[in-house]
């Protein structure tokens, strides 16, 4: 059985059902949960719930039955609770800094199983590891991730950006002012439109209220921009992060005139060929000393 705690969103409630049932070495045949609102629309009488559809589509996808606790029932869900609480600290004290969120979870994950091999089941001979390799074999094969995503409808502002949880994220140029779906992972934002995706960005998450809001761009987004206005690029929030050998040889295009717009024309290979290529095209240009327009825009065609 499995236990599902309340999330904030349903896309973690997703990802954390993957994450277990991928430890587990398979799905079971039921789970057993609160009515969280991430999973029950409204409570009827009895058994009787509404439940939403995007948490009845993951139980469709992962094949198993999803069980309710009655209302004001603890009993129904033995000592999970405790079980949790105890584990929790027995996982967290003494628990080292860890660089990002991906390392902490390798870390807890590998306790965890560590964990197992050390508690007691509690009303069956062996520990925890023990009872777990004998009922592995009771679980259905692991399918593929069930796409957990929440999707949200959002218009682009006229600057080419979009908010969510505080924060906002760049979309090209063409979709400004107009209307896309923003789909939301746990870990990644993307952006699609007219069944095309568009974009993808990290996905922030600021958890105090006191960080100020962040604005997340992607300078490719913007190219289009600087075709009808080539000084953006000397000042422009979105162009402060290209890569260095860009910004190298803006530093040089800039003192010229007419610089602005022939670093635009070579920033635009991008849109016209592979980024590596081109930036290996301005690497190789920098090295030779030869820092032009038209020696940059031939070096990709040989590269």
């Amino acid at each position: 059985m499995l236990r599902a705690y309340l999330l904030q969103t349903h896309e973690m409630l997703f990802d954390a059902h993957w994450h277990g049932f991928r430890v587990f070495g398979g799905v079971p045949a039921r789970g057993i949960y609160d009515n969280m609102k991430t999973a029950v629309d409204r409570v009827g009488r009895g058994k009787e719930r509404e439940v939403n559809m995007r948490f009845l589509a993951m139980t469709n996808h992962y094949v198993f039955e999803p069980e309710f606790c009655n209302p004001a029932a603890g009993w129904e869900k033995g000592q999970v609770e405790k079980n949790v609480r105890d584990s929790r600290h027995q996982l967290l004290h003494g628990m080292p800094d860890f660089a990002d969120l991906a390392a902490l979870n390798v870390w807890l994950e590998q306790h965890c199983l560590e964990l197992w091999k050390s508690t007691a089941h509690g009303t069956r001979p062996g520990t925890i590891a023990d009872i777990w390799a004998e009922e592995r074999a009771a679980l259905m094969p692991l399918p593929v991730a069930f796409d957990g995503f929440i999707e949200l409808s959002k218009r682009v502002s006229p600057t080419c950006l979009i908010s969510f949880e505080r924060n906002r994220y760049s979309v090209p140029a063409s979709f400004a002012n107009r209307p896309i779906s923003l789909r939301i992972y746990p870990d990644r934002l993307v952006v699609a439109a007219e069944g095309n995706i568009l974009c993808e960005h990290p996905r922030v998450i600021q958890r105090s209220h006191q960080l100020p809001p962040r604005t997340i761009y992607d300078w490719r987004h913007y190219l289009a921009v600087l075709q009808r206005k080539p000084g953006a690029l000397r000042n422009g929030a979105p162009f402060l992060e290209l890569p260095p050998a860009f910004r190298q040889l803006q530093g040089q295009m800039i003192r010229k005139p007419g610089g602005d717009r022939e670093m635009v024309d070579i920033l635009a290979l991008v849109l016209q060929c592979d980024e590596q290529a081109a930036l290996m095209a301005v690497e190789l240009a920098l090295a030779e000393g030869v820092a032009t327009k038209t020696h940059v825009l031939n070096l990709p065609r040989t590269a």
